[in-house]
């Protein structure tokens, strides 16, 4: 049994997905019951006039609030709301709640920008482009900014000016200049995935006022140099190695180890270098801060079709955004001196939940110091000794904030000068255990309902509890063993010995020892090698492959499509191409483990810690079972996993797989039997698994005693139980046990090749050409629900007649499975209560269900 189906569906279901099952009338009523569920997507790019209308319904509650700052319906061809909205000191919303749900408008980093002021923190003054701009920009107004926009944008300017007493472009040493960040901000967070612009409005003469005015001229040249990298790299597309090229050089001839040890004058020569690189990629620098300005903007609205922006969105299934706000931000230092500094914190550590500050800082830096790695940053409690003040109020500040939006923040700030100011909050990213974590504890400290904790927790964070896990993957000792990286094909943890071989996997097992199965590429020859193993590990293959299937299906973690890994097996022999390009050779029996989260292969025995529901997971599922309003069932194929499914709360089995029990070596010999043996030999074979079905079936339904259990009959194409074509040794066996030849049977098994597997002689197809399969499995149903109530047992069947497309086909069907049960009603002279049905799961099925 998957415990992730029991828990993931039950979450999901609170959640609001929608299931689909289709079963006829039962004697004990109806119950809705989970058979699978449909999760509607849509394109990445669907910007429409009805969804803006949708927008418009949504926000008019918005629209309509008086705050300090008018909002109202924009006169801007084209757009549904003002292009812009200022925030800061003198912009803050009397209406905090529905400014934020703004967020689809203003992205994440807009609307948060207004709560932050609306609350009273710190926050640099600036304005908001809208995302209907982005929309607008990227396909009506063809990449340009329409003149009635930017007329908005310059009005918005002259209010920044006036609000800071600084000039934009100013070379007056009378006056401050001011200077401009240019950020992205989608509505739903994309960190990393979109590009920043700092220090813009930066040029010959205002570096050397800013220089005058501050006092501080390393200050305003490492600003300038800063500022020439990142408009070149991001708004110009000049590749940034060719800046850090021109920069390691100088650093190397100046030796200079870090960045902050370069002198004044050679800040100086570093601008006229990175000049030269605007020239030799046959561009200019622009002097005028207006263009600057614009220049930036689009290259923001343009990085939401980016390659990076658009595969993030695809990997987390992101969909139906209008596109990223564009925020202009007076700019605030942290590379102003030893006063100053930069750091991202996140209130809660987002790896355990635990309630303490989770986070880094660096002094006289930037904000994309941090992140680049350019220099070593030092844990956020060493702030308390650097700078004490700052820290107290920074704490001050994130309990503000987790209280204001009831979740941990991942927060931005800037210290220039001993002055705090907060730049960026939103909600934080987290693992699966902090996830529950933080849920359960905002409830405890009141801060969020039940039900609100439970929209927090994402699918797949239930789907890391409910595997085996690495004890601590942030730990040094853990990312030291990472030896490489494939597809996360099935989730968990697995640690075992390298078997190249079903035979050796099957030995290891004889004497408890845990195997990792690796193979080039898995088969269904493998089945008994995958089924006895911690784990699965391939060279070849992708997350639909035979290994990812038939992992997930039985749990087992795998990793498939590693093209790091060289197998060959009559050496004995695992190669793996490590990151630095050296190679490190495994042989049979050597420990190794793996994540099926990540795709990492891990060199040796890492300590696993197994799925367990307790303590907060466990408070956290009796919430989401106290709130959902429909059943739950498991997928289930044997009577230890219909154990295991009920101990976990399942109210019934909703998918048992009927081929999953063909696997072990005695059954899937007799099913080749039965496929490939002649008119006896199938009905021998078929009297063999009718004795192994009937007693599986028994055992599952005493285990789920007074509940239902939904078989689905035999549903994959006959051909994924043929050996291999290569296997000579399995193919000679089995020969022998047909008494064919070996040309014979090899003829055989090519012709039971499918050319559509998906689509072909599989489901109900093979049920009506080949009744005989489903006459033996009804047979085994029904007289082991028989056995079962004779031994006290209230034992329910459901049978699934597998892939209908159309109603004749399932009448067909149902007739067959109706009147093999009356035979044995006969024969054993009593009766059972049981349902017919089917899964409507393709669409044909689905446009004739009401047949």
């Amino acid at each position: 049994m998957k415990l992730s189906k029991l828990a993931l569906t039950s979450f999901l279901l609170s959640a609001g997905v929608t299931t689909v099952a289709s079963f006829q009338q039962g004697p004990w009523g109806t119950k809705r019951n989970i058979i699978t569920p449909v999760v509607q997507k849509h394109g990445p790019n669907e910007f429409s006039s009805s969804r803006q209308r949708q927008h418009q319904d949504l926000y008019a509650s918005v629209v309509d609030t008086p705050t300090s700052t008018t909002i109202s319906s924009s006169s801007v061809s084209g757009l549904e709301h003002p292009p812009i909205f200022p925030f800061g000191k003198g912009n803050q919303a009397t209406d905090v709640d529905n400014i934020t749900d703004m967020k689809h408008i203003l992205g994440g980093k807009g609307a948060n920008l207004w709560g932050m002021s609306s609350i009273g923190l710190s926050v640099p003054p600036g304005f908001t482009l809208t995302t209907e701009c982005c929309d607008n920009y990227c396909n009506d107004w063809k990449g340009e900014i329409p003149p009635e926009v930017w007329s908005i944008v310059e009005s918005s300017l002259a209010t920044l000016e006036k609000e800071t007493g600084s000039i934009f472009g100013g070379d007056d040493s009378s006056q401050s200049p001011l200077l401009l960040s240019v950020r992205s901000g989608a509505a739903i967070s994309m960190p990393g995935m979109m590009d920043t612009v700092l220090n813009l409005g930066m040029n010959d003469n205002v570096v050397k006022s800013l220089s005058t005015k501050t006092g501080n001229p390393r200050f305003a040249w490492d600003s300038y140099r800063r500022f020439l990298e990142m408009f070149g790299n991001v708004v110009l597309d000049i590749p940034r190695s060719k800046f850090e090229e021109v920069m390691d050089d100088l650093k190397y001839e100046q030796g200079a180890f870090e960045d902050a040890e370069l002198s004044v004058e050679a800040l100086q020569e570093l601008v006229k270098l990175f000049k030269g690189v605007y020239t030799q990629e046959g561009l200019a620098f622009p002097e005028d801060v207006m263009e600057q300005l614009r220049l930036a903007i689009g290259a923001v609205f343009r990085g939401w079709m980016g390659a990076r922006a658009v595969k993030y969105r695809d990997v987390e299934n992101i969909r139906n955004l209008l596109g990223t706000a564009v925020n202009v931000q007076v700019m605030v230092f942290g590379n102003m001196g030893e006063t100053s500094g930069t750091g991202v914190c996140f209130t809660r550590d987002p790896n355990d939940g635990t309630q303490e500050l989770f986070g880094e800082f660096l002094i006289d830096a930037q904000g994309e110091d941090v992140v680049a790695g350019i220099r070593t940053p030092k844990p956020i409690s060493e702030l308390s000794k650097v700078m004490p003040e700052v820290y107290k109020e920074f704490q001050a500040n994130t309990d503000i904030l987790e209280n204001h939006y009831g979740d941990m923040q991942d927060i931005e700030f800037t210290i220039q000068e001993g002055k705090l100011y907060m730049l960026q909050t939103r909600t934080g990213k987290r693992g699966g255990e902090a996830a529950v974590k933080i849920a359960v504890d905002l409830v405890n400290q009141g801060m969020i309902s039940k039900e609100e904790a439970i929209s927090k927790v994402l699918p797949e964070h239930l789907d890391q509890l409910l595997h085996p896990r690495f004890a601590d993957v942030e730990s040094e000792l853990y990312k030291s063993a990472v030896l490489a990286a494939g597809l996360p094909a099935s989730p968990g943890a697995a640690v075992g010995r390298v078997a190249f071989t079903n035979e050796k996997v099957v030995e290891n097992g004889a004497n408890n020892i845990p195997s990792i199965l690796v193979r080039d590429e898995t088969s269904p020859d493998d089945v008994e090698g995958m089924y006895g193993s911690e784990g699965i590990l391939t060279a070849r293959g992708g997350m639909t492959s035979h290994a990812a299937v038939v992992a997930r299906g039985w749990g087992r973690p795998c990793i498939c499509g590693c093209t790091a890994i060289k197998v060959n097996e009559s050496k004995g022999e695992l190669l793996i191409t490590l990151p630095d390009k050296s190679t490190q050779t495994f042989h049979e029996g050597d420990y190794i483990s793996l994540n099926g989260n990540t795709g990492e292969i891990l060199n040796g025995e890492q300590l696993v810690s197994p799925p367990s529901i307790t303590g907060n997971f466990k408070t956290f599922m009796d919430w989401v079972d106290a709130t959902r309003e429909i059943g739950v069932l498991a997928n289930a194929d044997t009577p230890d996993d219909a154990r295991e499914a009920r101990k976990n709360g399942a109210e019934g089995i909703g998918l048992c797989r009927t081929e999953h029990m063909f696997f072990q070596p005695e059954r899937i010999s007799q099913v080749r039997q039965l496929i490939l043996g002649n008119e006896e030999q199938e009905k021998a074979a078929l009297e063999e698994l009718l004795l192994y079905q009937r007693m599986d079936f028994e055992g599952i339904f005493k285990e789920m005693d007074g509940l239902p259990v939904t078989i689905r009959l035999l549903d994959p194409p006959l051909h994924e139980f043929l050996p291999s074509l290569e296997d000579d040794a399995i193919l000679s066996s089995l020969a022998e046990q047909l008494g064919s030849s070996s040309a014979d049977l090899i003829e055989k098994v090519k012709a039971a090749e499918e050319v559509n597997p998906m689509l072909g002689l599989r489901g109900c197809r093979l049920g009506i050409t080949k009744p005989s399969i489903i006459e033996m499995q009804t047979r085994a149903i029904i007289e082991a629900a028989l056995n079962a109530i004779g031994d006290g047992v209230d034992a329910k069947a459901d049978i699934m007649v597998p892939l209908v497309g159309k109603v004749e086909e399932f009448r067909i069907q149902a007739a067959l499975i109706r009147s093999v049960a009356e035979t044995v009603f006969e024969e054993r002279k009593t009766r059972c209560d049981f349902r017919v049905g089917t899964m409507i799961e393709i669409p044909r099925a689905a446009l004739t269900s009401h047949k």
